[in-house]
């Protein structure tokens, strides 16, 4: 799979997989930490859960511009590991009577994970600057690297629980995580060089050659005096280019805007894995031996790890006969399996999940999250993918930080419905959620023709 793809992949998967180790871990304990150790209700729990993932997806727009800017993608990305490892050291260290280092664990891996991921995004998208073709199976590659880390992670999660009755563990097994993602992308980064377009020399030189050109342009100036009442004349061809440049620009960043606003719907949907979803399985599914409420998040991952080598093959059948659907199509149908999955869940509230005792079926669940996989596979690396293909070359890390600010309102948009989760019965929650998802549908079908002139 990896034959045909450049060698800095690997390291870019390897360290996306350990870091994500260390995100997933908590992701999988935080609800619960909050609920049995700190003692928070439900609502105090989503105003926190909502507010945690918001920022760890809205500093992805200041880290697009660190990386684009100021430091560059190597730095900024060994930055932010080095924070999400503080970070998870304070979580580790904290407890009922050490809420703040709890708050500030939070606030360091949200800042970190924030400035991290945005930048190994866009180094995904360059390294295939002369491999275009490959580039939707590139971010798809290393989605599986998110979701293998995010896969063993609630496997640590539940032996620490299980076992050592601890969340606290499982904290610094997460800062250990980090730990190993900075060795990976250090051995790779003489690899990765080629990769971080940041150049802080460029001003300085575009500056000069336009210095340099402005005293050519009047030389000739001076040189040909005589013919300027003709040239007047001429048509400026360079001002209808830049015209031209311009209006591209700003119709390539509507185009965006129009796909971030509808992935934000999605974003409210999915981010349930980690809140109403783990109190389901904590408050109304039957107890099995091993499988505790923090371990079913491993299916989801499980399942992109099976379904996404399988779903790259079909895709390149497709496009051997022509037939490939555009990426915003793509995106379209992961909605409408996002939107299946919460009918499920609909459906298994009626069927006594209402009741919050534990006498559901995981398969309940378990099903859930398998129509959540295919639509995450479908939508967030093609996301990823499609931004890379639409930003405008010199606010590529910019754009690709929007993407994450709309994941940031749709994930603080999870918290905040998640308030409600037990305010009125359950199955009317997740048909609300249904109805979000037909809408984000029903924009992206409107929208498809606009979304499909960049992103074929």
């Amino acid at each position: 799979m990896l034959k045909k793809h450049p060698k800095s992949l690997a390291y870019i998967f390897f360290t996306e997989m350990w870091e994500r180790v260390g995100f997933y871990t908590l992701m999988a304990i935080l609800v619960l930490y909050m609920d049995k150790v700190l003692g928070w209700n439900d609502s105090k729990k989503g105003d926190w859960y909502g507010a945690f993932l918001a920022l760890c997806y809205f500093f992805p727009l200041i880290g697009g511009w660190l990386g684009d800017r100021l430091f560059g993608r190597l730095k900024t990305i060994r930055v932010g590991a080095i924070l999400m490892a503080a970070g998870y050291v304070g979580l580790a260290l904290s407890s009922s009577d050490q809420i703040i280092s709890f708050i500030l664990g939070l606030l360091l891996i949200a800042i970190g994970t924030g400035i991290f991921k945005v930048n190994m995004a866009v180094m995904v998208g360059n390294i295939y600057k002369n491999q275009p073709e490959l580039k939707d199976a590139g971010f798809n590659i290393y989605y599986m690297g998110v979701n293998l880390g995010a896969m063993i992670a609630p496997i640590i999660a539940t032996v620490n629980s299980a076992v050592f009755h601890s969340y606290n563990l499982s904290f610094w097994v997460a800062a250990g995580g980090l730990v190993m993602a900075l060795v990976i992308f250090q051995a790779g980064k003489f690899l990765l060089k080629p990769a971080d377009d940041f150049n802080p020399g460029q001003s300085e030189e575009l500056t000069g050659q336009k210095g340099i050109k402005e005293n050519q342009a009047g030389d000739r100036r001076e040189n040909t005096s005589s013919v300027s009442n003709s040239a007047e004349t001429i048509p400026d061809s360079a001002t209808t280019l830049q015209s031209n440049q311009d209006r591209d620009f700003s119709d390539r960043i509507l185009t965006l805007s129009i796909l971030f606003a509808i992935v934000i719907l999605f974003w409210v949907g999915f981010y349930q894995n980690g809140f109403a979803l783990t109190l389901f399985a904590d408050r109304s599914t039957v107890r099995i031996n091993w499988l505790k409420p923090e371990t079913y998040q491993f299916f989801e991952p499980f399942f992109i790890l099976i379904l996404t080598p399988l779903l790259l093959s079909f895709l390149t059948s497709l496009r051997q006969r022509g037939k490939e659907p555009s990426t915003p199509k793509k995106i379209f149908y992961g909605m409408a399996f996002m939107f299946a999955a919460m009918l499920i869940m609909v459906i298994a509230c009626r069927q006594g999940g209402n009741k919050d005792l534990n006498i559901m079926s995981p398969l309940w669940l378990i099903g859930t999250y398998f129509l959540v996989t295919i639509a995450e596979i479908l939508i967030s690396p093609m996301g990823q993918s499609y931004v890379s293909k639409v930003a405008p070359d010199k606010i590529r890390g910019l754009m690709m930080g929007g993407w994450f600010v709309a994941t940031a309102i749709g994930s603080y948009g999870s918290g905040l419905l998640g308030k409600l989760y037990s305010q009125f019965p359950h199955h009317q929650y997740f048909l609300l959620l249904a109805g979000l998802l037909a809408l984000a549908g029903g924009l992206a079908l409107l929208s498809m023709k606009k979304l499909e002139r960049y992103g074929q």
